[in-house]
C-alpha cells in the first residue's frame, strides 16, 4: 500500500510524531502537480511509472474531487486512498515506464481509471488481520461502489466509481 504523505511538527522529548494536513502547503503542491502533469478530468494525465508518482496521483486526485468538483471530504479521503492502491500496483506490478490517470463525472457518480501496459489482470486475494501489503483491491473492493478492469489491445484500465451525492452550487 502506498504511504500518505503529510507535514511533521518537530518531535518533543517523549512524544510521537503524527502526520498532519497543512492546506496552503498542500494546495499549493496540488495545483503544482496540476500544471505539471495537466487535468485528469480533460484527458488522460501520463505519469512516469514510479514511487513518487502516486504522490502526483493523490495530489491530483485530492485537487479534483475536492476543489473541482466540490465533493465531501470522505468521498475525497477514499477516493485519494483508492488512487493510491490502483496507482501503486500499476507501478509495483507492471514492468511500465508510464501509466495514465484519468477522472469522469457523471450525474451521481465518479469514476477513476488507471491505465498501463500491462494485460496481466489484478487478484483480489483474501485478507487476514496480520497482513501487511495485499491490501490494495480489497480496498478498493470494499470502499468503491463498482470497479473492474478493462482489457485494452495494449494493456488495462483498471477503475473505480463510487456513487456521489450532487450538491447545488
Amino acid at each position: 500500500m502506498a504511504g500518505l504523505e503529510g507535514v511533521e511538527e518537530p518531535r518533543q522529548q517523549g512524544q510521537a510524531t503524527a502526520a498532519r494536513w497543512v492546506p496552503a502547503v498542500d494546495d499549493e503542491r496540488a495545483q503544482q502537480t496540476l500544471e505539471l502533469f495537466g487535468n485528469p478530468t480533460e484527458g488522460e494525465v501520463r505519469l512516469p511509472s514510479r514511487p513518487e508518482s502516486a504522490g502526483h496521483a493523490r495530489r491530483l486526485t485530492q485537487c479534483v474531487v475536492q476543489r473541482q468538483w466540490g465533493l465531501s471530504p470522505q468521498v475525497t479521503e477514499f477516493a485519494v486512498l483508492l488512487v493510491s492502491e490502483l496507482v501503486g500496483n500499476a507501478v509495483r506490478h507492471t514492468g511500465a515506464r508510464v501509466f495514465g490517470l484519468k477522472m469522469l463525472r457523471r450525474r451521481g457518480w465518479i469514476r477513476i481509471e488507471v491505465r498501463d501496459p500491462s494485460r496481466g489482470l489484478p487478484c483480489l486475494m483474501p485478507v487476514h488481520e496480520l497482513d501487511v501489503s495485499g491490501r490494495g483491491l480489497f480496498l478498493v473492493d470494499k470502499l468503491s461502489d463498482r470497479w473492474g478492469v478493462d482489457l485494452l489491445p495494449r494493456g488495462k484500465t483498471t477503475w473505480f466509481e463510487m456513487r456521489v451525492v450532487d450538491r447545488e452550487r
